[in-house]
């Protein structure tokens, strides 16, 4: 079970490093309004937003990132906390902004938060 949950915590951080980028970076881009969908002149307009936002989600995966380094119980709570957050931000975006969220970032931390319950 471990190897299972760490390789899902690592599939969730990398979820929300690219998050980052399409938040902090390429914003204002055609795939990144594609993917949240937002006009050209919205995503001009909250560019300022949005990399804040990124700056949160960059935050969330380096909770993850230094769960998946560190040893003993330093890895196991900072992958509990990373988890917790990222299924707390997700149920959060998925009632106020879009639906899509839920399965983009609730039900992958979810399962990795069982899985690394499970493997103790």
């Amino acid at each position: 079970m471990s190897v299972v949950a760490t390789v899902l915590v690592g599939i969730v951080a990398l979820i929300h490093l690219y998050i980052v980028v399409l938040e902090m970076f390429l914003w204002t881009t055609p795939r990144a309004r594609a993917s949240f969908g937002t006009t050209e002149e919205f995503a001009k307009e909250s560019s300022a937003l949005a990399a804040n936002q990124g700056l949160y989600n960059g935050f969330l995966a380096a909770a993850l990132i230094w769960g998946l380094v560190a040893s003993g119980s330093t890895a196991w709570q900072f992958k509990i906390f990373g988890l917790a957050c990222v299924i707390v931000a997700g149920l959060y975006g998925t009632a106020t902004a879009s639906k899509k969220i839920f399965f983009v970032q609730v039900v992958p931390g979810t399962l990795a938060l069982i899985a690394v319950l499970l493997a103790g």
